[in-house]
């Protein structure tokens, strides 16, 4: 008897495959430099009976449906928009997701937590633009004032949001001498605040306005979409810089162009960006910002470490295995497809409206 199929949007660390290949027959989409079309989703979708899927890989109508033996959907990520969930109960498709809960590492806040730190030492002691500098053969001078950093001692961190997130990066911040200054929707016990060593801002204006390192650090929600415009950027200091590892759209992308480009800030680090999707298909950082030697670009690559990403795909291979051998997975979604309660009231939207491309499908 022919195993089943597992079709993998995108390349994975091998663990999670691993897994897979105990009880399927598995093809992983090869590519590392672009996003899966929506014809080649397609296409793998009608010749496979499992789906797995990252985070950007929103799996729309189309194609629950375009495979009557579709037996179930694995995703990498949050609840709202990954799936259209109204199709999944329509066919009584399981989708199973991650178990964050027995993450040994702290996962992607703590992982990105760090990438944010690491963002703000490289602006702080300019080390991309001294390697660089470097590499292209200009260091002649001991002790030259080319590259001359502000540091870290006697800075001021300014933090819009404080969550998962910024309750790891706030006690580094405080061991490198910084102090941090934070405003969010809702104020920290102050026992939490002084076992953290943050400083509670009543307005989100002050902070921009005190920070020599604006870290933004709130979750991507209909109150903050384009939180983050041009009179907040009017408000820093011309010397600081502004780090975003939270979410793209939460800023007016356009208004931090401007404002780098016309100097009222310094420099900034960003690992998100505004067309990420959902927004679009295919992420598009702009030409602009990849030509300026004061911004550090990343790609979206806060949870991009070997243990977090291998354990936490593992945790989805574990759930396609169990929907394999006809177990219920504890990482199940949608259980009212059993008759079940939901799991959670707000998971349900449709997600982003995804045109499908002219063209055959693919051969995956």
């Amino acid at each position: 008897m022919p195993k089943p199929r597992v079709f993998v949007f995108q390349p994975i660390p091998q663990v999670a495959v691993d897994k897979l290949l105990t009880v399927a027959d598995v093809t992983v989409y090869p590519h590392l430099d672009r996003m899966i079309s929506i014809d080649e989703m397609l296409g793998a979708a009608s010749r496979h009976d499992y789906l797995l899927a990252l985070h950007e890989n929103f799996i729309p109508a189309e194609v629950l449906r375009i495979n009557p033996n579709l037996k179930g959907v694995g995703i990498l990520g949050g609840k709202t928009g990954m799936v259209d969930y109204d199709v999944a109960l329509e066919r009584k498709i399981p989708v199973v997701s991650v178990d964050k809960e027995l993450e040994p590492t702290g996962g992607p806040s703590r992982n990105t937590a760090d990438l944010t730190v690491a963002m703000l030492l490289n602006l702080a002691y300019r080390v991309l633009e001294a390697d660089r500098y470097t590499h292209a053969g200009k260091f002649k001078q001991n002790q030259t004032m080319a590259l001359m950093g502000v540091g870290c001692p006697g800075k001021t961190v300014g933090m819009v949001g404080l969550g998962a997130m910024g309750e790891h990066m706030a006690p580094v911040f405080q061991a490198l001498g910084l102090r941090t200054l934070y405003n969010k929707r809702s104020r920290l016990p102050e026992a939490r605040e002084k076992e953290l060593g943050v400083t509670w801002v009543d307005t989100m204006d002050d902070v921009f306005r005190e920070a020599d390192f604006l870290v933004v650090a709130c979750a991507l929600t209909n109150d903050t979409i384009e939180l983050i415009k041009a009179r907040h950027f009017a408000l820093m200091k011309p010397s600081a810089f502004f780090i975003n590892t939270a979410r793209g759209r939460i800023v007016v992308e356009r208004d931090l162009i401007d404002a780098l480009k016309t100097g009222k800030i310094a420099g900034a680090a960003l690992d998100v960006y505004e067309t990420e999707p959902p927004e679009r298909w295919e992420s598009d950082v702009p030409q602009e910002l990849c030509d300026m030697p004061n911004v550090i670009l990343t790609p979206h690559n806060g949870g991009a470490t070997w243990q977090t990403r291998g354990f936490l795909l593992g945790t989805v291979a574990d759930g396609i295995v169990a929907l394999i051998k006809g177990e219920r997975p504890t990482t199940l979604m949608n259980p009212e497809i059993y008759g079940a309660p939901k799991l959670h009231p707000d998971i349900y939207g449709r997600g982003p409206a995804v045109p499908v491309t002219e063209g055959g499908p693919a051969v995956y």
